[in-house]
């Protein structure tokens, strides 16, 4: 298994969102009169976690988003473990991490180069697990932006701040697959901002994203830890609306 580089659950819980293949046309900007490079981002995510629900498998939720939070080294490569063990068998999960694809850390709120983040460790154990891909640290923070997890829901960084403060290195070689890795999605402002961002780069690649934790923030319990979901963030009326 060649080392990554850091250069230039089950089938009947599987839920889906359909309609994601047309082409992604870029979008006017209400907040800021400018265009965002792109209308939508598909993504994929294997777990699911609940800040509010009551009951065992919402506390399970919890400690497991705070030991992804964390890099947790026991932890997070059974994660990326079982994110490959799926892909196996799932048609769809295998065809978002193809050999060719590079995986691209999404960056954490802090500015780039100040403190490691939660999102580059999981690219990288999710390479090592057994994927093998290449992983591109192209995107960065030129600043800080507010952290989303922290602050209360007026406060959060809407799509343009995230666009604004991302930065991309160019590539040195044509790129076609891009993966956008992410610990957690919740609303997809950041995914959404990420995409856009690279997509402004490399107008001819395929940009897609995989979260390995999908928030519910409005329900009463969960069914189930693994539910391997594909869906897709779309930019509408002034703001990320994540499906499902």
């Amino acid at each position: 298994m060649k080392p990554p580089s850091t250069t230039a659950p089950q089938p009947d819980c599987r839920r889906t969102t359909s309609g994601c293949d047309y082409p992604a046309a870029p979008v006017q900007s209400r907040l800021t009169g400018g265009t965002l490079p792109l209308s939508y981002v598909t993504f994929a995510s294997c777990y699911v976690y609940s800040p509010r629900a009551q009951g065992w498998l919402a506390e399970a939720s919890r400690q497991l988003c705070d030991r992804v939070k964390s890099s947790d080294s026991l932890w997070l490569p059974r994660y990326a473990g079982f994110v490959y063990r799926t892909s196996l068998r799932d048609r769809y999960l295998a065809a978002l991490f193809p050999p060719d694809a590079v995986l691209i850390p999404v960056p954490g709120s802090a500015r780039s180069g100040e403190t490691p983040w939660a999102a580059f460790r999981l690219a990288v154990a999710l390479s090592e697990v057994g994927f093998a891909l290449h992983i591109w640290t192209a995107l960065g923070r030129r600043y800080a932006v507010t952290k989303s997890a922290t602050a209360p829901s007026a406060g959060r960084p809407t799509v343009h701040q995230h666009y604004d403060s991302f930065e991309v290195t160019p590539a040195a070689n044509a790129i076609r697959r891009l993966v956008l890795i992410d610990d957690v999605i919740t609303k997809g402002r950041t995914l959404l901002a990420a995409a856009a961002r690279l997509r402004s780069e490399l107008p001819l690649a395929d940009i897609r994203g995989f979260a390995l934790i999908r928030t519910l923030g409005f329900v009463r319990n969960i069914e189930h830890l693994a539910e391997p979901c594909y869906g897709v963030v779309r930019w509408a009326r002034g703001d990320a609306r994540r499906e499902p």
